[in-house]
């Protein structure tokens, strides 16, 4: 029986510094910020045009999201902060920031690189209606007990989210990563993913981004072409001839795929640090809540990561 490798972290006193200033409830208004607070621009449609920009619907659903607090009290903590900053700007009503979340288009903030990226793909489940495991347990699941599925791409260097897609329970991993490649500016070196992505169309979509593709065929894979046709070979093929000359274990471990854990790890600290649940009811607002955390969890990213290996 082998057993469980250990790792110790390099930059301890570094990536310690980081988790600390997690902690660190110093809040500041840039002046750009405070400037474009209100909206000032009059879109020529019937009824009063917007008071409060986007921005300023974003700012309060990211301290929501990034505090676990309900939009009541979200209204309460804005108001405190400018109040105790002196700030010329008013704070929007908890109503107004439920309505426009829905309609909040919300860009997802990434380091760009020109740098080829190694992109890991997955996705997680979560909850919408709040069923606890205790009740769960007592009494069983509800029938209208529903989840959503949050598609990740992670880059496996630096542990950033590149892009993500929010849906519901009835879309499968592999229907999504087209949705998912569109997001990522930079040049793609490799993608890996799990059995969920195995097709030929993802297979040659990957291909065409110029990226290797690592993504375990199934294990009764079939080849579409014949080892000694004249036209250029699949690329899937090749994975499955190598598969059954390699062994599945060696061709994995050639191919880097257990990189593939950093999306599993990327979803663990996002269900750690915001829980395991979204508390926005329409799906519109669900989606701005979702792409709002993983912005927030990109930023703790960029204040820094541990630097691990392995202990012999």
């Amino acid at each position: 029986m082998s057993k469980k490798k250990r790792y110790r972290i390099r930059n301890w006193p570094e990536y310690n510094k980081a988790l600390v200033n997690r902690g660190s409830i110093t809040f500041w208004f840039d002046e750009k910020s405070v400037r474009a607070w209100h909206n000032f621009e009059q879109t020529g449609n019937q009824g009063r045009s917007n008071i409060y920009s986007d921005i300023a619907i974003e700012c309060m659903l990211t301290l929501k999201a990034l505090l676990n607090l309900p939009l009541r009290a979200t209204q309460g903590l804005v108001i405190s902060l400018v109040e105790m900053l002196c700030l010329p700007i008013h704070v929007p009503h908890y109503s107004t920031v439920s309505r426009r979340q829905a309609k909040l288009e919300i860009i997802l903030k990434k380091r760009k690189t020109n740098e080829p990226l190694h992109a890991v793909f997955d996705s997680t489940g979560l909850k919408i209606f709040g069923e606890g495991e205790w009740k769960v347990r007592q009494h069983g699941y509800n029938k209208r007990r529903t989840w959503r599925k949050l598609h990740l791409g992670v880059d496996e260097a630096s542990g950033e989210i590149i892009a993500s897609v929010l849906t519901t329970n009835d879309f499968g991993d592999g229907e999504i990563l087209p949705d998912l490649l569109e997001q990522i500016d930079s040049p793609l070196g490799q993608a890996s993913g799990d059995g969920a992505y195995d097709s030929f169309k993802n297979y040659d979509l990957l291909h065409d981004y110029g990226a290797k593709v690592t993504i375990p065929p199934r294990e009764n894979a079939k080849t579409r072409q014949h080892g000694n046709c004249k036209s250029p070979p699949l690329i899937r093929d090749e994975a499955i001839r190598a598969i059954r000359i390699l062994g599945r274990a060696e061709w994995k471990r050639q191919n880097e795929y257990h990189r593939r854990s950093i999306a599993e790890t990327t979803m663990f600290r996002f269900k750690t640090i915001f829980g395991d649940h979204l508390s926005a009811i329409l799906f519109e607002n669900q989606t701005s809540e979702a792409l709002i955390k993983c912005n927030v969890l990109n930023k703790m990213t960029s204040l820094g990561m541990p630097d691990s290996y392995a202990v012999k």
